[in-house]
């Protein structure tokens, strides 16, 4: 209470000094500052250099007729002086009165070294460039309270040191990305956000409806089947880098709203695109943080040297007990996994597919446990219907993903371009959602005409950058690494 209580009479002081720089002709909202340099650039310059820097003041403490204030923006701060030996008194008043923490300042003036080591802009002039009405969260206790930070962000970068690097670290990881994929002969193209089919993945989709075409559209829940009719267009290495969106629920590592990027390559099996995302994967490491080895909850993960593989088809096999790929009645296959004991019959109750019943139990069995990188392949054909069957096992599909830590960071494959195959595959899916199954993909046929015209052997990988990035730096939410999650 007492606490409240301070903030109220903080607020009633800011009003009443906004109110009062307005009565003497002031306005407390400058239009501009014409800086000289950032305050980054300013600490690289020289003693007795002369800059005029900008930035949100964080701290102010006067000491009779001199005072140290740092200001700050995302990249880096710096500490000012003010005196009346530099300024005329009356300019040092009227800021030690109506200039605040949390404010917008622009100071002019040379920098020089304190006696105790510190970088220092000795102020010759200043400029109020914004008043704060709120004051920022008190220095020393910061801001920790989690849902304050998520709906306040702009004041977690202001008081949380590895906030800011986690979100500088995140725009140079995507723009290093682009770079990796345009040096390496990818087009960038844009793919509709509103779409008229459920495609691209196994996903439950959001959906809107389209009121001048009167015509109800789902949110894409991946780029996918775009892309690949970018490929029959001509465009043989295609990327999208961009949102998602999967109505489904929330946990540490899911977000309904989330960036990813895809790609397409035509001529390359899924064994290259391993290669290629390994080799994208190492050097955002090392431009990022300099090392191939990071610790995600406790455990280290070292994305040098080779990668282990699993064989999906291989190990769930051995898990179940059974030869599984042919078991194409869910009741049968229940009452099989519920006399392995591997899960009680409750526990499966929410599996109303084949499909949704192997991946309940890869997840739970195998991929939970995996610290990794581990590079899972050989996926059942009835979890990837958009992926190419193998020549020696038509039952079993060219795919790999990439765990770490129990979540998968990328899903990739050789690509199914068969436009029978592709038909039979989506018709399957319908059956499956008639028997409640959501997580279902629709008979897209722009898609599969675009199919028919006929699209290059290829690979295609999707690449989670949110989750990427919370393991990277040991985030324990995936909220933590998006600057605005949704909020209830």
């Amino acid at each position: 209470m007492q606490q409240d209580e301070n903030l109220y009479k903080e607020v009633d002081i800011r009003a009443n000094k906004i109110k009062e720089l307005k009565a003497m002709g002031i306005n407390p909202y400058a239009d501009k500052f014409d800086e000289t340099h950032s305050i980054s650039q300013a600490r690289e310059l020289d003693v007795d250099s002369r800059v005029s820097v900008a930035g949100r003041i964080i701290f102010k403490r006067t000491f009779g007729k001199f005072m140290f204030i740092q200001i700050s923006d995302v990249f880096a701060k710096i500490q000012v002086s003010l005196s009346v030996n530099e300024i005329p008194e009356d300019k040092y008043k009227f800021f030690k009165d109506y200039v605040d923490t949390g404010d917008f300042v622009g100071v002019t003036g040379d920098v020089y070294i304190t006696q105790t080591g510190e970088k220092t802009i000795r102020t010759l002039e200043y400029k109020l460039l914004s008043k704060a009405m709120l004051p920022l969260p008190e220095k020393y206790h910061g801001l920790t309270d989690i849902e304050t930070r998520y709906r306040q962000r702009y004041l977690d970068l202001v008081m949380n040191e590895n906030t800011r690097k986690v979100f500088i670290a995140r725009s140079r990881i995507v723009s290093g990305i682009r770079r990796f994929l345009e040096d390496n002969g990818f087009l960038e193209i844009e793919t509709p956000v509103l779409q008229t089919a459920v495609s691209g993945a196994s996903a439950r989709p959001f959906f809107t409806h389209h009121n001048a075409l009167d015509l109800d559209c789902n949110l894409r829940i991946a780029f996918e089947t775009w892309l690949k009719q970018a490929t029959a267009g001509g465009i043989t290495k295609v990327f999208e880098l961009g949102k998602d969106f999967r109505n489904e629920g929330m946990d540490a590592t899911h977000l309904q709203e989330f960036t990813q990027v895809e790609w397409y390559a035509g001529y390359w099996n899924y064994e290259k695109n391993i290669v290629f995302f390994k080799s994208l994967v190492q050097k955002l490491l090392m431009d990022t943080l300099g090392t191939l080895q990071v610790t995600y909850q406790g455990n280290v993960v070292d994305f040098g040297g080779e990668w282990q593989r699993i064989d999906y088809v291989a190990e769930m096999t051995k898990i179940l007990g059974f030869e599984f790929l042919d078991i194409t009645d869910l009741d049968e296959f229940k009452r099989r996994v519920v006399e392995a004991k591997l899960f009680s019959a409750a526990d499966l109750e929410e599996c109303k597919s084949v499909r949704t019943l192997i991946d309940y139990i890869y997840k739970r069995k195998i991929r939970e446990g995996i610290v990794g990188p581990v590079i899972i392949y050989n996926y059942p054909a009835v979890l990837k219907p958009l992926a190419r069957r193998s020549d020696k096992d038509s039952r079993v599909t060219e795919v790999f993903q990439v765990v770490v830590c129990g979540a998968e960071i990328c899903n990739a494959y050789s690509e199914l371009v068969d436009p029978v195959i592709q038909r039979e595959t989506l018709v399957e899916q319908l059956a499956e959602k008639a028997n409640g199954d959501e997580e279902t993909m629709d008979v897209d046929e722009s898609f599969l005409k675009a199919m028919e015209h006929g699209m290059p052997p290829m690979s295609g990988l999707g690449f989670g950058i949110d989750r990427f990035i919370m393991i990277i730096f040991d985030l324990p939410n995936i909220r933590d690494t998006v600057l605005f999650p949704t909020m209830k």
